[in-house]
């Protein structure tokens, strides 16, 4: 049986300058919720004074856990510590930027009691973010709609709370390169929304560069759709055609027209066309392989290097 109403997970990477004020938010919040809550603050290996901070805290609020990774394993990572230790009747997710306010948890945890399992933040704004990161943010998720076979919501973070078998269900995924806005998404449980402005940052820089960002998305796609090797296949298969068809009209034109196709740019453009085919095929294929070496390995997801969430031989002592 759970101990507490609701917990919010809250993933920090060099995120000192936000952490007071989202501390005094995200509590006030909870509090109107229920009594019974936590927070479990994850340090993601930052280089700043946010470790500091979070044992600060800590030591002030007996409601306040944290964990401390040995290094930077990564958001996704991160968030999936802190739902390995939650102990809540439903858990929010939250990041420690202050672009999602901690205020909305209130209506997530209104439509919650709704019956969902599942209520995420749904932006209708998004401030302080360029132009190009909107629009391949748009881009990739409309395109992942379209290539997995099951609904995931668009225009929505990893803002959302779940019910406490959602976490369950998370926690069974054993899979390395985690995506959980579509593992979530998978589970199928039933869903809604809460719409929401997003905010531009306070403070600091945003740990996500687009290299970051690339990688996720490429974890997304090799993750939950096949469709990228379907399109290698396919594409292999129509210049196998368009090459063969090219040999017909080579013979045909040599021995019956009497005309011999020469010259070293066709050759060279064929050449670099093909060769650039079979690089993008590998590449493909490549993703898919390395996802499998990841998992085989069957490394620890994270390693912990400390943390004041007693474990079970200590509750039971």
């Amino acid at each position: 049986m759970t101990k507490n109403t609701i917990s919010a997970i809250v993933p920090v990477y060099n995120e000192g300058e936000n952490l007071m004020e989202l501390y005094d938010r995200l509590k006030t919040t909870l509090k109107s919720i229920s009594e019974k809550h936590q927070i479990i603050f994850v340090n993601d290996g930052s280089k700043d004074d946010s470790l500091i901070k979070i044992l600060s805290i800590a030591e002030e609020d007996s409601k306040v856990f944290y964990l401390n990774l040995s290094r930077n394993f990564g958001h996704q990572i991160a968030v999936s510590a802190g739902l390995e230790y939650c102990d809540a009747e439903c858990t929010v997710i939250i990041d420690a930027d202050l672009q999602d306010p901690p205020e909305l948890i209130e209506q997530l945890y209104k439509k919650h009691k709704e019956g969902y399992d599942v209520v995420y933040a749904k932006r209708k704004k998004r401030e302080g973010e360029s132009f190009l990161k909107k629009l391949t943010a748009k881009f990739y998720y409309r395109l992942l709609k379209r290539w997995v076979s099951f609904d995931i919501p668009l225009d929505a973070g990893d803002f959302r709370l779940i019910s406490r078998k959602v976490v369950g269900a998370i926690n069974k995924m054993p899979e390395q390169n985690k995506f959980l806005r579509a593992q979530i998404a998978w589970l199928g449980f039933k869903q809604t929304h809460v719409l929401f402005d997003r905010e531009t940052r306070k403070h600091g820089k945003s740990g996500y560069s687009y290299g970051k960002m690339l990688r996720l998305a490429f974890d997304g796609i090799t993750g939950f759709s096949d469709k990228p090797l379907l399109f290698v296949s396919r594409l292999g298969f129509l210049i196998s055609i368009f090459s063969f068809l090219l040999i017909i009209y080579a013979v045909f034109s040599h021995y019956i027209l009497k005309v011999t196709i020469t010259g070293w740019t066709s050759l060279l453009i064929s050449t670099a066309f093909i060769g650039g085919i079979q690089l993008l095929s590998i590449g493909v294929i490549g993703e898919y392989i390395s996802r499998i070496n990841s998992n085989v390995k069957g490394r620890p997801l994270y390693i912990l290097d400390s943390t004041n969430i007693p474990s079970e031989e200590d509750k039971k002592a």
